[in-house]
């Protein structure tokens, strides 16, 4: 448990330094990159979070009211869960695509 936690604090503070060590030739893009990267890759985290807790509290609840039902319910909730985890996907390969890709000069 310990080494994760030493890994991922490595992992957030290490990566973004890389960042900004990619751009030599002192560009103000950069920097900018990596601070619209992160910040929408943490809105787009928290609020799938959020959703998919609302959205499981939800079928918790329907199958309690209704067990005959609990199959469909449980479906439906697993594609529903399936297209809101899809907007941290999309947001991660729009923060790559932000840090790695220069721009032209």
């Amino acid at each position: 448990m310990r080494r994760s936690l030493i890994l991922a604090g490595m992992a957030v503070f290490g990566v973004p330094g890389l960042a900004f060590a990619a751009e030599a030739g002192g560009g103000w893009i950069g920097p900018f990159a990596v601070i619209a990267a992160g910040l929408g890759m943490a809105i787009a985290s928290g609020l799938c979070g959020l959703g998919q807790g609302r959205a499981i509290a939800a079928a918790v609840e329907a199958m309690g009211r209704q067990p005959g039902a609990a199959a469909r319910i449980q479906t439906a909730m697993i594609i529903g869960l399936a297209l809101i985890e899809s907007l941290a996907i999309y947001m991660l390969v729009i923060g790559i695509i932000l840090l790695f890709v220069q721009p032209i000069r």
